[in-house]
């Protein structure tokens, strides 16, 4: 699972959404961050800034059920997404969604709010 805070991760999730499909998506009882469910092995190469990569320990079932990471509830279910993420897929919307928030930041600035 690739956690992010929850800013880029709606970002990602909309960009996702709007150009290949999103898999599932999950969101901590905070709000603080979204986690995108990966394929097994992807923790290996990933090398995000601003990410994290961690290992689940239950498989997502085909039904959304319980998530497979206590303290959490789905934003995007398994039974209404792909299978899971497609990491290189995700790390290009993450990345967009990253440059979308500084951009926005940046004209939010410059507007003295």
């Amino acid at each position: 699972m690739v956690t992010v805070p929850s800013r880029q991760g709606l970002e990602a999730v909309d960009i996702l959404r709007l150009r290949t499909g999103v898999g599932p998506v999950l969101h901590d009882a905070s709000g603080g961050t979204l986690g995108f469910l990966v394929p097994a092995g992807t923790a290996v190469d990933w090398d995000l800034p601003g990410s994290a990569c961690i290992q689940t320990h239950r498989r997502v079932r085909a039904a959304a059920g319980d998530p497979p990471v206590s303290g959490t509830c789905w934003l995007v279910a398994p039974e209404h997404s792909n299978p899971v993420n497609d990491p290189t897929l995700l790390r290009l919307a993450l990345g967009e969604a990253a440059r979308t928030i500084r951009a926005a930041e940046g004209i939010q600035a410059a507007d003295g709010r």
